[in-house]
């Protein structure tokens, strides 16, 4: 376990920078190296929603023993990063607190007794939080609890999953930074789940959103590549200082085609579904790493202090679903 490397930190500087995000319906004057893109949203899906593999274990206690979870951190036992293979805590800005501190306690049993709780305070830190490398599969399901504070504002990065080159020493690298560029297929590709405000339009934190990398991605109007969009065209604003199971799946593509896929749900409920996504042009490039964090900036961050938190992550090979209450 360690705290980030010199590399991390240029990493974490690179993900810093200023972006834009593009709406996936408005696509702009395209490199014409580029095929136009196929994606569109699932009107009626076969992807399962409500309870999934999480409702066998009581309050998550033993998941990471079914036979299709890859990675599984409820917070209660190990010390802080104890699982997970970076820690950016830079400002202290990670703790533990218990999840119902400061709600009823009978609202969340299943959350245990422990949870992260992620503080960036403006002029002091950015925030913090976690990444995990791990062996992927085809089909992977990232699924996490998380309440945003009462006065928490706009968060500018939140929770993304990462395709490297590999697992093993630089090249475990290659899917982090590269704001503003267009992937190449062969070294990275990413999506993050996240609340987007719609440039203040929306109460913070926003509304629940994915925010794309990868090497068919539309440009932005400045012609640089910034994330691409995706959500459904109406849903409620995230609430904030309520527990809310989050849960999104990506499946890869084969190389050479758009069968690529991503979708999520918020408290078990299918919010979006998207096909013909181009991931990747090379069979060895998969999501590997899990960055889980709250990150603020002053562009659209006005609030001081900005306090997320976190509980009940797994990674799995199948549709996780809601963790099923502690008696």
């Amino acid at each position: 376990m360690c705290h980030w490397s010199s590399h991390a930190v240029a990493v974490a500087f690179l993900i810093s920078c200023v972006q834009t995000l593009t709406e996936p319906a408005k696509v702009v004057a395209q490199d014409e190296s580029i095929p136009k893109s196929p994606i569109s949203a699932v009107d009626k899906s076969q992807l399962p929603s409500g309870d999934g593999l999480a409702a066998a274990f009581e309050a998550d206690r033993g998941i990471e023993q079914h036979r299709n979870v890859v990675f599984a951190d409820d917070f209660e036992v190990e010390a802080l990063g104890g699982k997970w293979d970076e820690i950016n805590d830079r400002g202290n800005a990670l703790s533990f607190i218990h999840p119902h501190a400061n709600s009823s306690p009978t609202k969340h049993p299943q959350l245990g007794n422990r949870s992260l709780k992620v503080t960036a305070t403006l002029g002091k830190n950015t925030g913090g939080g976690f990444t995990k490398w791990f062996s992927s599969a085809d089909r992977l399901f990232i699924r996490f609890y998380t309440k945003f504070d009462q006065d928490c504002d706009y968060v500018h990065h939140f929770c993304t999953l990462r395709a490297n080159k590999s697992l093993q020493g630089a090249e475990r690298w290659s899917g982090f930074g590269g704001a503003g560029k267009r992937p190449n297929g062969e070294e990275r590709f990413s999506t993050a789940i996240e609340p987007w405000g719609n440039w203040g339009k929306w109460n913070p934190p926003g509304r629940w959103n994915f925010y794309s990398y990868w090497h068919t991605m539309s440009a932005s109007p400045d012609g640089k590549y910034w994330g691409n969009g995706f959500r459904p065209d109406t849903q409620p604003n995230i609430e904030r200082g309520k527990w809310i199971c989050v849960e999104m799946m990506i499946q890869h593509n084969t190389p050479g085609m758009d069968d690529g896929e991503q979708a999520y749900w918020i408290d078990g409920e299918l919010r979006g579904h998207w096909k013909g996504f181009n991931w990747r042009t090379n069979s060895t490039l998969f999501a590997n790493a899990l960055t889980l964090e709250s990150y603020v900036t002053d562009r659209w961050t006005k609030q001081s202090e900005n306090i997320v938190y976190f509980d009940n992550v797994v990674i799995a090979k199948e549709y996780i679903g809601p963790a099923s209450n502690a008696n």
